[in-house]
């Protein structure tokens, strides 16, 4: 791309991404050098470079991809074999652009990124759809973007993913961004456009883990989040809403509302805040803090890991409320057998709800959190369970308003351990109390 062009794909228009093999093609643009990347110490191959794509523009302004057709990524690689010369692995990838659009079109199969932008400022993201075989959107380092009204389906890694790395060369944060009126799944790949939304191909995804699909911050996250918000966004056979910072950036000042999502393959809501620390030595480790989250509705989502809002020992996570919420969780399998009664840490390992393991509760798992209010919060089990609906464990400034929860028979309702300054009002099914402090403590009604 150039600066003041526009790319205009018409009705029927398919531009095809050659194969390497393709006669006459002498293949795509080579990985360029980067000293922030080619060790991929605090990224991945991926991530760190932007020439080796369908399409690719750095240092521009004032561009635009438009038009109803189709961007087919066919010659794309997903990733794992990218280093080799004259393979592309994105479809589009954007590098310290500014004034950028994108509106209308499709992408099928856009390789390891559908699209990358990467230090991009002001953004629009619009009515596009996008059934890929890794990631759809990934939106790094970047300043005022707008995502709106997008499908995107990507059973293989994330739908619409908001990071902020180091390939840049310094720590830039994802700021000021707004995601509306926009689709996730993870349907089989290619299912997505031609109207048929299998679910044969579950058991392919790389990690084992089910479907992906899903909105994520992180996990890249050495910049860190500010300001964003989050609305009026469906959720259907993926992942859950994640909210990450592994790497020291800081997490802050986010709202998210109007979500509904059905056929959940892992934790509906999933708040982490680690110390993996992929990033230059000695930095700190982040904060993840002041975040709102009100009118979800969840049905059939997996109950094994629960939602879970977890920091580390010595670094809380701070001021979260969640408002308006109710999730109905599906029967736990033979997995039961492995139910942990304490659960490791897992500070270094890859932020991902299967990765901690079976949840002790099956509605909210929630350690080492400073100030947290659920108000009007229901959760429900469909068929059997025999866990707690909520498991609390270094908390300190709890204010449960009018929360219900389905009681496990043989279970308590809440189990407190290490919790301080709780507060429990409005509900019909709990008593109302105030717990200046307990080591350790079941709630049963």
């Amino acid at each position: 791309m150039q600066s003041n062009i526009s790319l205009y794909l018409d009705q029927g228009a398919v531009l095809l991404a050659a194969d390497k093999s393709s006669a006459g093609f002498a293949g795509y643009d080579a990985a360029e050098p980067n000293d922030w990347g080619d060790k991929y110490e605090y990224q991945d191959f991926g991530h760190s470079h932007w020439h080796n794509s369908l399409i690719w523009g750095e240092n521009l302004h004032d561009i635009s991809i438009l038009g109803p057709g189709k961007i087919d990524g066919k010659g794309l690689t997903r990733g794992f074999v990218a280093q080799s010369t004259g393979i592309g692995n994105k479809a589009i990838a954007l590098k310290l652009c500014r004034n950028v659009i994108l509106r209308d079109f499709s992408i099928l199969m856009g390789g390891h990124f559908g699209i990358l932008a990467t230090g991009v400022d002001n953004m629009t993201v619009d009515n596009l759809k996008i059934d890929t075989n890794r990631d759809g959107i990934d939106i790094d380092a970047c300043k005022n973007v707008h995502v709106s009204n997008c499908s995107v389906n990507s059973p293989f890694d994330d739908g619409i993913c908001l990071k902020s790395s180091f390939a840049l060369g310094y720590p830039k944060p994802t700021e000021n961004v707004t995601i509306t009126n926009c689709q996730v799944s993870g349907y089989d790949r290619g299912t997505f456009l031609d109207g048929t939304y299998q679910r044969k191909e579950w058991n392919k995804v790389p990690d084992k883990e089910g479907p992906t699909g899903r909105i994520k911050f992180g996990t890249e996250s050495n910049g860190g989040f500010r300001n964003i918000t989050i609305t009026n966004c469906v959720f259907e056979y993926c992942r859950g809403l994640a909210l990450e910072t592994v790497d020291g950036g800081l997490l802050e000042d986010v709202t998210i509302s109007n979500i509904t999502m059905r056929d959940v393959v892992n934790s509906p809501i999933f708040l982490r805040l680690s110390s993996r620390m992929r990033g230059p030595k000695d930095t700190p480790i982040g904060k993840l803090r002041r975040i709102l989250i009100s009118n979800v509705m969840v049905y059939n989502a997996d109950s094994h890991f629960a939602s879970i809002i977890s920091g580390i020992l010595g670094n809380d996570i701070e001021d979260v409320k969640l408002r308006d919420i109710r999730i109905f969780y599906r029967q736990i399998d033979s997995a039961a057998t492995s139910i942990q009664k304490v659960v490791p840490e897992h500070e270094k390992t890859y932020p991902e709800p299967q990765k901690m393991g079976v949840m002790p509760a099956y509605g909210f798992f929630i350690r080492h959190v400073k100030n947290i209010e659920l108000n009007n919060v229901e959760v429900s089990y469909m068929q059997f369970e025999t866990r707690p609906a909520i498991v609390m464990d270094d908390v300190k400034g709890v204010e449960f308003f009018n929360v219900k929860a389905r009681k496990a028979a043989g279970a308590a309702l809440i189990e407190l351990h290490n919790v301080s300054d709780l507060s429990i009002g409005g509900s019909k099914q709990m008593k109302s109390r105030q717990i200046k402090n307990t080591e350790k403590m079941t709630i049963e009604d």
